[in-house]
């Protein structure tokens, strides 16, 4: 096996075992061999990087649950305790976020050359934008980055990919929840949602059978957040 080969059947084995962070390192050492990668090649990056994140982000969520319970009952001593992890997890969390996001500007989205390839990583860029935003909610500039990333894909999966593939409806429903949840935007979530629902829905029987799993995984996602989204819309207003 060659050089690439031989790290990518590594990145298999590291996948495989939930071993996140050898495979993050794994795909740093193929980026730094060769930026050109395939789809498969793509989603090991995006594994990797999304756990070990992943990890930092709902520990951060844990600890600021234990912090607001050791406010209550005023013990000083664990409050400090918790205030302590939750900055080291935050450190560690924004250190592995900008890394990523260091590699897709420096070198994935400069040497993209499929627009799905592009588009792949430019959602990638606003995916780590909007996780930063969501734990640094006073960096207005993690929430500009996110939105021009994930404007910037909307273009480009507009114009090449169709509507009803994968990486164009993972796209629409992450540039939704960014809408929901970091900009506070229903009424722009919901649409953004629904149109790339209904499009999907109307083109589906044209999508190559080995694509349409994770298409309709991705728009059973897109539907359930609508009904959700909607819902909530009316208990608030119900309260009105």
């Amino acid at each position: 096996m060659g050089e690439k080969e031989t790290l990518i059947f590594r990145a298999k084995l590291a996948e495989q075992a939930e071993r996140f962070d050898d495979l993050r390192s794994i795909m740093k050492e193929v980026i730094d061999s060769d930026v050109k990668m395939d789809e498969e090649e793509r989603n090991y990056l995006s594994v990797a990087y999304k756990n070990v994140a992943g990890s930092r982000r709902t520990a951060i969520r844990i600890f600021n649950h234990l912090r607001e319970n050791a406010r209550t009952t005023s013990n000083d001593l664990k409050l400090k305790i918790c205030e302590d992890y939750i900055k080291k997890v935050r450190d560690e969390f924004r250190d592995i976020s900008q890394e990523i996001l260091d590699i897709l500007t420096d070198k994935l989205i400069p040497e993209a050359q499929l627009v799905e390839a592009k588009v792949f990583y430019l959602k990638m860029k606003g995916d780590y934008y909007r996780y930063l935003a969501e734990v640094f909610t006073d960096n207005k500039e993690y929430k500009t980055k996110s939105k021009e990333a994930y404007e910037d894909a909307w273009k480009a999966a507009e114009e090449d990919i169709p509507v009803c593939h994968h990486v164009r409806l993972g796209l629409a429903l992450n540039f939704s929840v960014f809408y929901f949840e970091i900009m506070s935007d229903k009424e722009k979530a919901c649409q953004l949602a629904k149109q790339a629902f209904e499009a999907a829905i109307e083109e589906m029987d044209k999508l190559e059978e080995e694509y349409k799993r994770d298409s309709t995984f991705i728009m059973q996602l897109l539907r359930d957040n609508l009904a959700l989204w909607t819902q909530k819309s009316e208990s608030d207003e119900g309260r009105l």
